[in-house]
C-alpha cells in the first residue's frame, strides 16, 4: 500500500498532534504541555482525546499529579519525534536551496574511522559541493544510534552490539579494531623487549569506564593471563586529558591502533612493544532503513564509502 493511501495518514493526523505527544512526554502535565505549545488546556486535551479515538487506544494513563505514557503512547511518541525531525530536516533542506546551498548533512563516528575515513570524505564533498554544510560527532557508538533515531544524525560510523534494537537500522560492515597500549616518548618500558601483560600490571593506566565493551576485554585479558587487572587506574573516554595526561606522567593507556598511530606519527605518543589481544568488534556504516537519504546525504554517503574502501580494500555498492 501506498503511504499516502494509508488509513491512518488519510485519517488527518495532525501536526499539533504530533507536538503534543511530544510535549506531553516531555512535562508530564498536560496543563504545561498545553502552555508549551500556546493553546488552551481543553484545546490540548480535545487534540489528545481526537487523536486517541482515532487510535482505539489510551496514550497516556491520567495520573493524580500529571499523566504517564502506556506503551500505545510511548510507541506513538517515538515515532512522533522522529516525523517532526524529518520535518525540521526538509525546512533546513528548502532553506539552503532558496540560499543556493546544497543542504546539510549530519554524520557520526567513533574515533578510528573519525580520524581515518571521515576527513578524507569531507573533503571529498567539499571539493564537489563547497556550500554543502557538513555537521560532524565524534562518540561512542551508543551515543550516535540515540542521535541517528532521533533524526539528528544522517549516517554514522560506528558498532551495533545485542542489545541495540536493530529493527529499523542498516549496517554495511566496514572492519575490526585492533588495539594498542601507548605512553609518552621516551617511556622506560619503551626500552624493554619481550614485554608481557606481567611487565606492565602495577603500571599506572588510562582506561576506558567501566561497563564499555573494551574495559571489560582489557580486564578480561589479564584474568585470562592469571594476573588481576590493573588497580593504578585512570577512567576517560576524553582523548584531549589522555594525551595531555601521558605527556605529564609515566601513565600508559589503551588505544585503538588507528588513533594511537595519527598520535604517534605527530610525536605525541609511542606505541608499546606489547601484544594486545583485546581487539574491538568489527564497525560499519549504519543508516535508517525508514528513512530516505536526502540529496546532500546521499552525496555523503558516496564519499564515506569511496574512502572506506580505499582505507580497509572492503569493496562497498557505491552509495548514489
Amino acid at each position: 500500500m501506498s503511504t499516502y493511501n494509508h488509513w491512518f495518514i488519510r485519517a488527518r493526523l495532525k501536526t499539533r498532534q504530533l507536538l503534543l505527544l511530544v510535549a506531553l512526554a516531555e512535562e508530564g502535565n498536560i496543563h504545561r504541555a498545553a502552555q508549551v505549545l500556546s493553546m488552551t488546556q481543553p484545546a490540548a486535551s480535545k487534540l489528545l482525546k481526537d487523536l486517541e479515538d482515532v487510535l482505539e487506544v489510551p496514550l497516556f494513563e491520567r495520573l493524580p499529579r500529571g499523566m504517564r505514557p502506556t506503551w500505545y503512547g510511548e510507541t506513538m511518541i517515538r515515532h512522533a519525534r522522529m516525523a517532526l525531525a524529518s520535518l525540521n530536516q526538509a525546512h533546513d533542506e528548502l532553506s539552503a536551496l532558496k540560499t543556493g546551498h546544497f543542504g546539510q548533512v549530519g554524520v557520526g563516528a567513533i574515533t578510528s574511522p573519525g580520524l581515518r575515513v571521515l576527513p578524507s570524505a569531507v573533503a571529498l564533498v567539499k571539493q564537489e559541493h563547497p556550500s554543502l554544510r557538513v555537521s560532524l560527532d565524534i562518540e561512542t557508538s551508543p551515543v550516535l544510534l540515540e542521535r541517528l533515531e532521533q533524526g539528528r544524525l544522517d549516517i554514522l560510523v560506528g558498532r551495533l552490539f545485542a542489545e541495540h534494537d536493530k529493527a529499523h537500522l542498516r549496517y554495511e560492515p566496514l572492519t575490526g579494531e585492533q588495539v594498542c597500549a601507548v605512553a609518552r616518548p621516551g617511556h622506560a618500558l619503551l626500552g624493554m623487549s619481550g614485554l608481557t601483560l606481567r611487565d606492565v600490571v602495577s603500571a599506572g593506566w588510562i582506561l576506558p569506564p567501566t561497563g564499555s565493551v573494551l574495559r571489560h576485554r582489557f580486564d578480561l585479558m589479564f584474568q585470562q593471563d592469571g594476573l588481576a587487572p590493573p588497580l593504578n587506574i585512570v577512567e576517560t573516554s576524553s582523548l584531549l586529558f589522555i594525551t595531555r595526561m601521558l605527556q605529564q606522567s609515566d601513565m600508559v593507556a589503551v588505544l585503538a591502533v588507528d588513533v594511537a598511530q595519527y598520535y604517534a606519527a605527530h610525536g605525541i605518543m609511542s606505541v608499546l612493544p606489547i601484544d594486545l589481544p583485546c581487539h574491538m568488534d568489527d564497525f560499519g556504516i549504519i543508516t535508517r532503513t525508514d528513512r530516505l537519504l536526502s540529496p546532500a546525504a546521499k552525496v555523503m554517503m558516496k564519499a564515506i564509502k569511496q574512502t572506506s574502501q580505499a582505507q580497509y580494500g572492503r569493496r562497498l555498492d557505491a552509495g548514489d
